[in-house]
């Protein structure tokens, strides 16, 4: 069965049987989804909550409402644009909600990273490098292109109390603790978790101030300093422990406990339609 026709089919009974627990089924633990479709089915599931509310997903802002974004909070900020068509666009997508005035909000961002595939050639017996004899293969840096979006969309929510950026991450360059592998051949490898040629979660530690991985961090901290507070805004990211893929029925209640996080946030712009009666 094709990724879309799983997708499509797991909507379907998430809206049959009116909750998105329905979903959580074996089918659903062992479904390698998309970040994307995991996004909608979340919309859908906010829907159903809130039918009051009115969401929408989107798949990129652009730079020049980054910078109208902040340009509206000082007349110094956002007045640098080259590129005014650039757009920046999240694995997941963007989903957004209405307030009482007519403005869209942000609800939540996710991405989904998977690096490194070392844990998969133990285990096949498939060695690594130039000459092809070995068990590791040095991480590369492309991960970090992940603070670039996380600091894009920072700016646009400047003027927010939180920040519902989530990352999932997987693979043997993301671990957080020693993965014993076994080879074809029954013999066992251990991947150290804090080997330096393959680990690379310090490249975005940076992006959560380095708070907890697996928490989520949507509502913004704010630290007191002598006689000011300054306002944190981290990215949530999120780890398999061994390396293993993240799971829909995992993913999913993730991206909505982060979402719910958003609408209490934003509950006092959006009084008007919450009280509405059905």
């Amino acid at each position: 069965m094709s990724r879309k026709n799983q997708s499509d089919r797991l909507t379907a009974q998430q809206k049959a049987s009116e909750g998105v627990l329905s979903i959580f089924g074996e089918d659903a633990k062992i479904h390698d989804s998309k970040v994307g479709e995991i996004a909608k089915l979340t919309l859908e599931s906010l829907r159903q909550k809130y039918p009051n509310l009115t969401f929408r997903i989107r798949a990129f802002i652009t730079k020049k409402e980054i910078n109208d974004s902040l340009n509206k909070l000082d007349s110094e900020l956002g007045t640098t644009l080259i590129l005014p068509n650039a757009n920046i666009r999240p694995d997941g997508g963007i989903i957004e909600v209405k307030d009482d005035s007519n403005n869209w909000r942000i609800v939540l961002v996710t991405e989904a990273k998977r690096q490194g595939k070392d844990i998969e050639n133990i285990s096949k017996g498939i060695k690594v490098g130039t000459k092809k004899d070995q068990d590791l293969m040095a991480a590369g840096n492309a991960i970090e292109r992940s603070h670039k979006n996380i600091s894009e969309f920072a700016n646009y929510m400047l003027s927010e109390l939180h920040f519902p950026y989530i990352i999932f991450l997987e693979g043997s360059n993301f671990l957080i603790q020693n993965v014993i592998v076994e080879r074809p051949d029954g013999t066992k490898y251990t991947v150290t978790y804090n080997s330096g040629i393959l680990n690379r979660l310090d490249r975005l530690t940076a992006s959560n101030y380095g708070m907890k991985f697996n928490k989520n961090l949507s509502e913004n901290k704010f630290i007191a300093i002598e006689n000011r507070n300054i306002m944190l805004q981290a990215a949530s990211m999120y780890i398999t422990s061994d390396g293993s893929k993240w799971t829909t029925e995992q993913m999913l209640k993730i991206m909505l406990d982060v979402s719910e996080t958003s609408l209490r946030m934003l509950s006092k712009d959006l009084f008007t339609q919450l009280a509405k009666k059905d």
